[in-house]
């Protein structure tokens, strides 16, 4: 080890006494005392966070002072350890589940003695599951924002085609009533944007939820530490993976009856707002920008497809959330807690949830429903939402493009490439 290792590890063990000992003297609620202000770095937007405290303190007798820091993702990791190299650093981090697994022995976790498992699943959605340790919670939810599908009602509508396709299986009638190909067997419109990866926007959420759906985490917590499941060894031979990746492929294959999607296209989201794409797969939190970007055209919000039949038992959407951790910088572990409730409370999870048009991270929330056509399809989606432990997103999403790639173009066998694929992604999460 290097002297900087050396030193950076001290550090940690020293945090994690510090830790230990301060969740050991853990009084509980106290909201009748002032909360020391406290600093929180996140790579969730400043003016949102900023926005949700104010109005917090609105009903507040005792309010909360909070210096909010938004640093881009890119460059979290590297900050954030260089500060606690120096033995400084925020008190809590507010980063996505994509990027928490990094973290891990620089957060403190939150005792099962002060939150309990049961009452963790309790209060939050399935997603929120991938916070729980064998030892306690490593965050607490903030927002969620899940995959759903955008349909253009004119196209179907034209085709004679009244409903959304509910599952991936009708898109084999919408491919033959919607796909256009001019005089030289180009696209010119088309059904589904799959099969290829650059030009299709959230391509690895896409893929995630395939695999998800079929009953296949992505990643998994083994005795190991946590490793990747896309290759299939772990599930008993059966192959959950392989049926998805062939299913995403198949768009791009030019000799194939369900030919829809190719590398020379636009991107998936450019195609659906020129209006020559019938759906498309995006994250929640972007309706506002398609109808900003053409007001014209006439789209509806659907949940993700499933699968039908047995195969239809994993109900799934891939979903980004947001979560809270308490930093091993913090010199008041218990104040810090204190103030992470207070920001994902009922009432404040109702504000944001208002604020970013995005459905809340509660049970109690969804449970309750909502009027709104698009907010009721979010609140199902969030829901149904998962995710996976990764330590590098950037990384994964280029194991991911190469996975398809080396399918697509023949260099090797769906199963030989989910092999490869698997083992370059343990490499990736090992070098957290």
């Amino acid at each position: 080890m290097s002297k900087f290792q050396i030193i950076l590890t001290s550090i940690f063990v020293v945090f994690i006494i510090a830790g230990v000992v301060a969740f050991a003297t853990f009084k509980g609620d106290n909201t009748s005392v002032s909360l020391p202000t406290i600093t929180i770095w996140g790579t969730f937007p400043e003016s949102t966070f900023n926005n949700l405290v104010a109005n917090i303190n609105i009903t507040r007798p005792n309010q909360i002072s909070i210096n909010y820091i938004e640093i881009p993702s890119s460059d979290f990791r590297r900050q954030y350890i260089e500060e606690l190299a120096r033995g400084k650093g925020p008190d809590a981090i507010l980063i996505s589940q994509d990027e928490i697994l990094g973290f891990t022995d620089k957060i403190i976790e939150i005792p099962n003695t002060v939150l309990t498992q049961r009452d963790f699943q309790n209060t939050y959605i399935p997603q929120a599951d991938l916070y729980i340790t064998s030892t306690g919670i490593k965050a607490i939810p903030f927002i969620v924002d899940p995959m759903v599908m955008y349909w253009n009602r004119t196209i179907l509508t034209n085709a004679g085609i009244a409903k959304y396709p509910a599952y991936w299986d009708d898109f084999s009638n919408l491919i033959t009533r919607i796909n256009q190909k001019d005089q030289n067997s180009n696209i010119r419109r088309s059904a589904i944007a799959m099969g290829e990866f650059r030009n299709v926007n959230h391509a690895r959420e896409l893929l995630s939820t395939l695999f998800l759906q079929k009953g296949n985490p992505v990643t998994y917590n083994s005795g190991e530490g946590v490793v990747s499941a896309i290759g299939d060894s772990q599930f008993s031979g059966t192959k959950t993976s392989s049926p998805a990746l062939a299913f995403y492929v198949q768009f791009s294959n030019p000799l194939g009856q369900y030919y829809s999607w190719n590398r020379s296209l636009p991107s998936s989201k450019n195609s659906f707002l020129s209006g020559n794409l019938a759906t498309y797969f995006g994250f929640a939190s972007e309706i506002g920008e398609l109808r900003e970007k053409n007001p014209n055209i006439d789209y509806d919000v659907a949940p993700m497809p499933q699968w039908k039949g047995k195969n239809g038992e994993n109900r799934a959407t891939f979903g980004k959330m947001y979560g809270l951790s308490i930093s091993r910088s913090t010199k008041d572990q218990n104040s810090v807690y204190q103030i992470i409730k207070i920001l994902t409370s009922t009432e404040a999870s109702s504000i944001l949830s208002k604020a970013t048009y995005l459905p809340s991270v509660r049970r109690d929330a969804v449970a309750s429903g909502s009027t709104d056509p698009y907010m009721s399809i979010f609140l199902d989606s969030a829901l149904i939402s998962r995710g996976w432990l990764d330590t590098n997103a950037e990384k994964s999403n280029t194991i991911f493009t190469d996975l398809v790639e080396k399918v697509t173009s023949g260099r090797s066998s769906l199963y030989n490439a989910l092999t490869q694929s698997s083992d370059e992604l343990n490499l990736s999460l090992k070098s957290q």
